[in-house]
């Protein structure tokens, strides 16, 4: 194929409810749950600077504001850590202000993914983008981009993040239909499948590059699973019918993926990355092996 337009526009949807997380993100938007002291949404942003994107949009809905809050510029709280000679902590907000800057645009109700998608349409036009989903983590994200961008550049058409999972957690994931030719293509999408239903055990896990004829294709998307617009619906449809807008390929990488967005796995992922902070790992990780010996006695 000819050279693909350049990749520059990030899409972060964040404007779920977090109802799973009710009463605590009644008012405090479930992306702003902190990591030990570094909210969730920071990681997703950070990631996405680092894979090379220069346009970010950050898709909010109401009561977000402290979304926008966190990466803004806060002089008076920098003046004071400044004067306490605090420079560990002032640096990590230094280091903020020195992302480039996030353009936010607001879901006006909650219709699911592919309707916080579709919302970016304006501001990404008839160009191609990444989407980033604001409550998966996936470490180390450099080796999953570079795939993903080759891909994209070889071949066009869009491109989805795949992991393996076990055949009795499909029904949580979208589930992809392959086949394996000198690359990976997608020929179909099944949202939430039962077990028996599933094409196969590889699932979506948040990270996906899509041609801009995807806005068209969410127009026209009736409500699926929870009567929300699903963006795997939309997906499938670019899938079943590649004259669309090309191929949709996949690459599937060595990587972790956290999920913020549910409870347990929000509490696994709090523990991991306080044990591997060089600051806290040790002493945690101490406290916390006396803690699990006295629950066994």
């Amino acid at each position: 194929m000819g050279k693909q337009p350049p990749l520059k526009h990030a899409v972060i949807p964040a404007a779920g409810l977090g109802t799973r997380f009710l009463p605590a993100t009644k008012a405090i938007p479930k992306e702003m749950l902190p990591l030990v002291d570094k909210p969730a949404i920071q990681y997703v942003v950070e990631e996405a600077y680092s894979a090379g994107f220069t346009d970010l949009l950050l898709i909010t809905g109401h009561n977000k504001g402290a979304l926008i809050d966190h990466f803004l510029q806060s002089p008076e709280l920098e003046q004071t850590l400044h004067a306490r000679g605090d420079q560990e902590r002032l640096g990590s907000l230094q280091k903020l202000n020195m992302l480039p800057s996030l353009h936010t645009v607001r879901q006006e109700s909650a219709r699911g993914l592919g309707d916080a998608v579709l919302t970016a349409a304006e501001h990404v036009g008839d160009s191609p983008f990444a989407v980033l989903l604001g409550d998966d983590l996936i470490e180390p994200s450099d080796l999953l981009w570079k795939k993903m961008v080759q891909v994209y550049e070889e071949f066009g058409g869009c491109v989805l993040a795949l992991m393996e999972v076990p055949d009795s957690e499909v029904s949580k994931y979208g589930i992809a239909k392959v086949t394996y030719e000198s690359e990976m293509r997608v020929h179909d999408l099944v949202e939430k499948p039962t077990k028996a239903d599933a094409p196969s055990n590889l699932a979506i896990i948040g990270r996906y590059i899509l041609s801009p004829e995807i806005f068209s294709i969410l127009r026209h998307t009736s409500t699926g699973k929870g009567g929300e617009v699903q963006l795997t619906d939309a997906i499938a449809t670019l899938a079943r019918d590649e004259r669309i807008a090309g191929p949709v390929h996949a690459v599937t990488a060595e990587v972790r993926r956290f999920d913020t967005g549910d409870r347990l796995s929000y509490l696994k992922t709090v523990v991991e990355f306080a044990t591997r902070r060089e600051d806290l790992g040790p002493e945690f990780t101490t406290w916390l092996k006396g803690y699990i010996r006295g629950l066994n006695d």
